[in-house]
Order: structure tokens, then C-alpha cells, then sequence
């Protein structure tokens, strides 16, 4: 007789793990969701602190000699689908000082001239310690998250601002 009464109980306790584990999983994937929600949650771009910018009467004297090439982009497939694009120039540096600091402005515009994705990036001191005069660096800027229906008509890439020593 005891045999016929642990079959019934072995049921209701499988029942009870499989609802436990199941309250478990969701939890789990809603707290990853939350985790990973927040860590990818666009900030503000990184902007170089105390560098000359478009106004300034140091913007007008150096910002015709800090010379870009034309820029070069090549495009990849993303793991998740989406389109990645890697804009290079090379960046020329004929102001006689050593520049320390610059953040340039990177876009894929459409047809009309929108930006489709933008970003901004401080190059140096991240790519390279700094540009001393009459020397040239390779300037690289990673888009991400365009989709293949995008209208990518051209691509920009620009000083935004800059420290010299």
C-alpha cells in the first residue's frame, strides 16, 4: 500500500520543481534583461575637455592646418545582423604645434545630407599619445548598428575640437 501512495506524491513534487525552476528562469532572464538594458543605454559622447572649438579665434588660426584625407569606409555584417562601418582618414598636422588632444565627428548621411549614424570620438590621446608637427596618424571610427535598407549616400568625417601644446 505505501507504494501506491508515493507515485502520486513523486507527481505533485516533479509539478512543484518544474513551476519552481520555471519562476527561477524567468527571474533570471528578467534580471539579465535589466543588466544588460542598463549597460547598454547610450551616454553622452566623449567630448575632450578644454579644446579649442568652431568660434573661438584659435579655431579660425589652426583648424586650416589640421588637414584630413579623404575619408575610406568599409562595411561589415555584424554576429547580430546589423551593418558595422569603419571610417579612416589620415590626419595632418601643419599647425607648427604639437597637437594633444583631438575629437573628431564621424557620420554615414543619406542621400539628403542627414546623418543616418554619427559619433563622435576623441582620437587623441585614445588612438595615438599625441601629433607632433609636420606628422601624419591614421584616424579610425567604428559605426555601429545600421541596418542594410539604411540610405547610405556618403560619408563625413571632421575636427570638432582640439588642444595643442
Amino acid at each position: 500500500m505505501a507504494a501506491e501512495h508515493s507515485i502520486p506524491e513523486d507527481k505533485s513534487r516533479r509539478t512543484l520543481i518544474i513551476i519552481v525552476a520555471a519562476v527561477a528562469a524567468a527571474f533570471i532572464a528578467g534580471f539579465f534583461y535589466l543588466l544588460m538594458r542598463s549597460t547598454a543605454a547610450p551616454g553622452a559622447p566623449p567630448t575632450l575637455a578644454g579644446a579649442v572649438r568652431s568660434g573661438s579665434s584659435e579655431w579660425e588660426k589652426y583648424s586650416k592646418l589640421i588637414a584630413l584625407d579623404e575619408p575610406e569606409a568599409v562595411q561589415a555584417t555584424s554576429v547580430l545582423g546589423g551593418l558595422q562601418m569603419s571610417l579612416t582618414t589620415t590626419v595632418r598636422n601643419f599647425t607648427g604645434r604639437t597637437i594633444t588632444g583631438l575629437e573628431m565627428r564621424a557620420a554615414v548621411v543619406d542621400h539628403q545630407g542627414q546623418p543616418v549614424k554619427e559619433r563622435t570620438l576623441v582620437v587623441v590621446p585614445g588612438q595615438r599619445a599625441d601629433l607632433e608637427p609636420n606628422k601624419t596618424m591614421k584616424a579610425l571610427v567604428k559605426l555601429d548598428g545600421m541596418k542594410e535598407s539604411d540610405d547610405r549616400a556618403n560619408i563625413k568625417m571632421e575636427v570638432t575640437g582640439f588642444t595643442l601644446r
